[in-house]
């Protein structure tokens, strides 16, 4: 089959990737400018697959999406054509003493929702200081079993290193209109026998086309802004993702490899894209040190915005009919999530 994808960012490379391994022709495309291109919201994410802690606030389908999506990254990521870091290490949750009441509610919510081989497990100080040496500060700690992170950059090149030679890519394509079975760019329509629109928050300046119906319309997709920031600390050691039970913000710490940690926070109900705010550095980097007080002299390396494409329920939704599926709203749950939806997704279309 022949296969036209509207959005190059992550939804839309694993679709590239996967139909191409299955012998279908597809196109990709994008209004940016070339493959490295960051305007994706999955160049921006710390790459946590932490589908129990995300029980939180979402529902039993995105923890089933992440526990199968981590199985799929185990099989995909060997298979790249760059490498890729991966680990399935688990997760810790902290609190400091002031937070304990917070926490524990979200410890209580976490057992009532969770699988019993899922659910967190308290752990002492000296069992963290075992699994964390350079942690210091919080006075509870929780370990997540099977969970895990990506490098989403590295993850990012990867996919396309991994499809460049099978895939067209169209680069500088914004999508005019997009209906069953066809895309128009720059007044030019493409015919495919299938068309996939994965593009976030760009499908809200595209057209659905005098004849579609979709139950996910443009003007429902909104931004949620995402921070992080990029810490160069040598000789400080994480071994996995951590997350600080934080009044305002729930921080979270993700190693990467040459000495980098990501701290970030997981939303910020905005659609604006301009650059970090001198609050949001205050705060998450003062949080950070809280929990790992050997940052004090590490170097900012890098800050990052990009906004997140939600629905109004915050869940993922996938909509087919004849010609064209839709998948939208991964919120902040994108790599934790994408390679299940991806499976769904192809395995309704038979493809």
């Amino acid at each position: 089959m022949k296969f036209g994808i509207a959005g190059a960012g992550l939804l839309g490379r694993l679709l590239a990737l996967q139909l191409t391994r299955k012998g279908h022709t597809v196109e990709v495309f994008d209004p940016v400018a070339g493959p490295q291109a960051r305007g994706a919201a999955g160049w921006t994410a710390a790459g946590m697959l932490c589908p129990t802690a995300e029980l939180e606030s979402a529902d039993m389908n995105v923890f089933d999406y992440g526990v199968r999506s981590m199985a799929l990254w185990a099989d995909i990521i060997p298979t790249l054509e760059e490498p890729v870091s991966f680990s399935r290490s688990g997760s810790l949750l902290l609190a400091h003493r002031a937070d304990t009441g917070a926490a524990q509610r979200m410890i209580r919510l976490l057992n009532e929702k969770a699988p019993a081989e899922h659910r967190p497990r308290a752990i002492s100080l000296a069992e963290l200081a075992e699994l964390e040496p350079d942690v210091h500060g919080p006075s509870q700690a929780w370990m997540l079993p099977n969970e895990g992170q990506l490098h989403t950059v590295q993850a990012m090149h990867a996919l396309y290193a991994s499809t460049h030679g099978a895939v067209t890519w169209h680069w500088n394509a914004p999508v005019e209109q997009l209906t069953a079975g066809a895309l128009r760019t720059r007044g030019t329509v493409h015919p495919f026998d299938h068309v996939f629109d994965v593009r976030g928050t760009g499908a809200r300046g595209g057209d659905d086309g005098p004849r579609a119906t979709p139950a996910i319309s443009c003007r429902q997709v909104r931004g949620v802004r995402g921070e992080i920031f990029w810490v160069h600390a040598p000789g400080v050691r994480l071994n996995r993702p951590i997350r600080l039970m934080h009044p305002r913000h729930h921080v979270y710490l993700v190693p990467r490899p040459g000495d980098i940690v990501v701290v970030g926070a997981t939303e910020i109900e905005s659609e604006d894209r301009s650059p970090v705010s001198l609050r949001s550095t205050v705060e998450l980097l003062a949080a950070a040190h809280s929990v790992m007080p050997g940052l004090a002299e590490a170097r900012l390396v890098h800050n990052e915005t990009n906004l997140r494409p939600a629905l109004a329920d915050n869940l993922p939704r996938v909509e087919c009919e004849a010609g064209l599926t839709r998948i939208n709203g991964l919120f902040r749950h994108g790599w934790l999530i994408a390679p299940a939806i991806v499976e769904q997704a192809l395995t309704a279309l038979n493809a």
